[in-house]
């Protein structure tokens, strides 16, 4: 049975001020346990599952220490509606600062939608992205619901959150990309292994500072009527040409 104070910190972990304060953030469902077990079980501080989960899970690791719960207590501590039999906590992972030179950076301006996130990183995951900057007001990476989204990318793919018109300065010596409605098609560029590709916010795109950084202006050519694209479609496209 769960203690009400091992309740109350795994509910809390669905604010970014007690994942950071805690050092902590949730997996939760089959699939993103499983793959933390398969390939970054040391990043993993303890699991909670139904016992129908462990029963399948013991017979391919033995020695798993998991804490048995019930339905009931699952939906208490699960940050869904519908919770998946199994929930993680994970730590925080810490990365070395990001450098521009000699990989490609997609680079996510105010992005605020969790599931535009959540897929985004996903994408840049399959394209061999390697790595994500993020502006300061950016939507937090491990939130629930962004890792959700992910299905698994966000143990792969190094996420940052900075100032980017700093960082950006610094990056003088590489291609910097701003994804606009007005630009060079994309469909004429070369791939790249070297560069940057700032993805803008869902609503305002991205803004006239960050814009002055880019060397160039790169667009998706439209044939129908519709006004923009979702930001994690966009972000998919121009990376199927870039990469």
């Amino acid at each position: 049975m769960l203690v009400k104070s091992v309740i109350k910190d795994i509910q809390s972990l669905a604010l970014k001020k007690q994942r950071e304060k805690l050092g902590y953030y949730v997996a939760e469902g089959p699939k993103l346990v499983e793959e933390l077990l398969c390939y970054h079980q040391q990043q993993i501080i303890s699991i909670y599952a139904l016992p129908e989960w462990i029963e399948v899970q013991r017979k391919r690791w033995p020695s798993l220490v998991v804490t048995p719960i019930t339905e009931t207590e699952l939906s208490r501590i699960s940050h869904w509606q519908t919770p998946h039999q199994v929930l993680a906590v994970v730590r925080l992972p810490r990365y070395e600062a990001p450098v521009a030179t000699g990989r490609f950076t997609l680079v996510c301006c105010g992005l605020q939608d969790p599931g535009n996130l959540g897929t985004i990183i996903r994408t840049a995951d399959w394209f061999g992205v390697d790595q994500i900057v993020c502006s300061l007001d950016t939507v937090d990476c491990f939130n629930p619901k962004v890792v959700q989204s992910t299905m698994g990318s966000i143990f792969r793919v190094p996420v940052h959150y900075l100032s980017l018109e700093e960082w950006l300065s610094r990056a003088e010596k590489v291609t910097i990309l701003a994804a606009t409605m007005q630009g060079t098609d994309v469909r004429a560029l070369s791939p790249l292994e070297e560069g940057i590709l700032l993805i803008g916010n869902e609503s305002v795109g991205i803004s006239a500072s960050l814009l002055e950084k880019a060397n160039q202006l790169v667009s998706i050519p439209r044939k129908g009527k519709v006004e923009s694209l979702n930001a994690s479609v966009a972000a998919g496209i121009l990376l199927s040409y870039l990469r």
